[in-house]
């Protein structure tokens, strides 16, 4: 079943907590964190103080992706904080390995990122240690973005490797999701949708949900 995660980034920062209530009543099934560092891409977002502030306040599993340098430094403290799902960037460390172990360690989801220039060959051999891979359909570092159509080649070359291993690792992809590029997505094998931009600019969420959903 698509699940779908909307990007905090996106958000009423002035009333968050008032975006929490109608997300939680939306029907959405988790959040997205994104957090940037200003080095692995261009962008400086939300950290630790806004994670720990936001977590008493919602039941819904937070997904944390980080897009920055050397992510081993701060996957103890993002889990800690409250993360339930954490993702870190293949072209961000050399030990990839030696990174989701150490998010597993927490008890917490670990998942793979790649950005659009990566193939899905760079992942190969991790696999089978990660609860899912986070397949970027636009460059990190900003919302807005148009859906890169060559992405759902990754999709579904990760669906078949998928099924033909046997293994149960979940698809998601962030950028550029919408009413029209959702469908293409589930049906390239897709189970999670990251929605921001287009998510926040609906007026009734769980008509969004609904319509991002509908591509099942």
């Amino acid at each position: 079943m698509t699940e779908v995660y909307p990007s905090l980034l996106s958000a009423d920062f002035l009333n968050l907590n008032k975006e929490l209530a109608q997300l939680e009543a939306s029907g959405v099934d988790g959040l997205h964190f994104d957090v940037m560092d200003g080095q692995f891409v261009p962008n400086i977002s939300i950290g630790f103080p806004i994670l720990e502030a936001i977590r008493p306040h919602t039941t819904l599993p937070i997904d944390v992706h980080l897009m920055i340098s050397s992510p081993e430094d701060y996957i103890d403290m993002f889990c800690k904080k409250g993360a339930n799902k954490l993702s870190v960037h293949i072209e961000a460390t050399p030990h990839i390995h030696r990174a989701i172990q150490k998010i597993k360690a927490h008890d917490v989801e670990a998942g793979v990122v790649i950005n659009p220039g990566t193939p899905v060959d760079a992942i190969d051999s991790i696999l089978h240690d990660v609860d899912y891979v986070l397949v970027m359909s636009v460059n990190p570092g900003f919302g807005g973005q148009v859906f890169i159509k060559h992405t759902l080649e990754k999709i579904k070359q990760l669906s078949i490797l998928r099924q033909k291993r046997q293994l149960s690792f979940k698809i998601e992809v962030d950028g550029g999701i919408n009413a029209d590029t959702s469908t293409q997505v589930i049906e390239a094998g897709a189970d999670w949708l990251v929605a921001g931009s287009y998510f926040f600019s609906q007026t009734n969420y769980q008509e969004a949900v609904n319509i991002l959903k509908s591509g099942e």
